[in-house]
């Protein structure tokens, strides 16, 4: 059995899980926040159902384009979305869970990788990496205007 590596990132945003849901769910709104600082999204495939396939080309500062692709498992409005990253850098599972709460709705996401050396290097990398995705996410949402989505 091949080990495996969890990185869990959460926040809580306020707002409803629709409204969050929606942010992931509508691919113009997913382009303008999706990844790290410093890089844009093209999105050339979005089909948000169990099986459908999501194809977005990131593009960092600097013009290098990473073209990833991945297919979605589960699709629970408002609740849930799981899917398989398959590359182009790591193959790895997210399962992306709305969970309502008094102050909004917190957005929980559990990446699973297969264990490796250069993966554990990496964690922390990827940990920082999903708090800039949320900061993004935020902006995106109105929420906070120091960062650009």
């Amino acid at each position: 059995m091949t080990e495996k590596i969890e990185i869990l990132s959460e926040r809580l945003f306020p707002v409803d899980a629709q409204t969050l849901f929606s942010t992931f769910a509508d691919p113009a709104k997913l382009a303008e926040w999706w990844g790290p600082h410093g890089f844009t999204n093209r999105i050339d495939t979005f089909d948000l159902r169990p099986g459908g396939t999501w194809r977005v080309t990131m593009i960092a500062s600097n013009g290098t384009d990473f073209d990833n692709h991945s297919t979605f498992e589960i699709v629970e409005p408002f609740t849930r979305i799981a899917f398989i990253h398959h590359g182009p850098i790591h193959l790895y599972r997210m399962d992306m869970a709305f969970k309502p709460e008094e102050q909004g709705t917190r957005l929980v996401w559990r990446m699973e990788f297969d264990a490796s050396e250069e993966l554990a290097m990496l964690e922390k990398f990827i940990a920082a990496a999903n708090e800039q995705n949320f900061d993004r996410l935020e902006a995106a949402l109105g929420l906070n205007s120091g960062i650009e989505a």
